[in-house]
């Protein structure tokens, strides 16, 4: 009788540890229809791309997502960036001058409750140089007057683009002003770091 028992214990655990399946099965017929129902939960997904335009290489960064070089500046506009473009002083060593480049934004956002979306930005780390300033565009500037100094500020940050399309890619501008300074410690290499927010809402 224990035998027995412990036979059909066996055969109970055995019977638990297999998976549940349902069977559809039928006699007298060459066909036979199970369903199967395919369960999924969808995620709503954001993205943000830099990319390169006509201008300054986007690159991957060390420390952050995207980096970009221009090279040698000066507050004359005497150097030749080593991309992009660059406007001279209006008064040399007395105003500034300025390196640029444009790049693109790509936002992208799927199953989201509304497409109405903004980017912004802002320096999140500025440059330890006290002569330079990151400026920015969001069409091509003219001159040096249509660059803006990009906020510093988390709570303020600058608004680039309103209601983008998803998934389509929008020419930006970027750069940097050099303030004709002089002191120690304004020579050498520096960088600065910006952080951008797109927002569904």
């Amino acid at each position: 009788m224990r035998y027995r028992s412990a036979i059909l214990a066996v055969a109970i655990l055995v019977l638990a540890a297999m998976p549940a399946l349902a069977t559809t099965q039928a006699t007298g017929t060459n066909t036979v229809s199970p369903t199967l129902a395919v369960n999924v939960t969808v995620q709503s997904a954001i993205q943000l791309t830099l990319s390169q335009g006509t201008g300054c290489a986007i690159t991957a960064g060390t420390g952050t997502d995207y980096a970009m070089n221009f090279g040698n500046v000066d507050a004359l506009g005497i150097n030749t960036p080593a991309c992009g473009s660059k406007f001279a002083p209006t008064t040399p060593g007395v105003t500034n001058a300025a390196f640029y480049s444009n790049y693109n934004l790509t936002p992208a956002f799927t199953s989201q409750s509304v497409s109405t979306n903004t980017v912004k930005a802002y320096v999140s780390t500025n440059f330890a140089k006290a002569s330079l300033s990151v400026v920015y565009a969001t069409s091509a500037p003219a001159n040096i007057g249509a660059l803006s100094a990009m906020s510093a500020s988390a709570a303020a940050p600058s608004l680039l683009l309103t209601n983008a399309t998803s998934g389509t890619a929008v020419q930006q501008y970027i750069g940097v002003e050099v303030a004709p300074s002089n002191g120690a410690g304004l020579t050498g290499a520096d960088s600065a770091t910006i952080t951008y927010t797109l927002t569904v809402q």
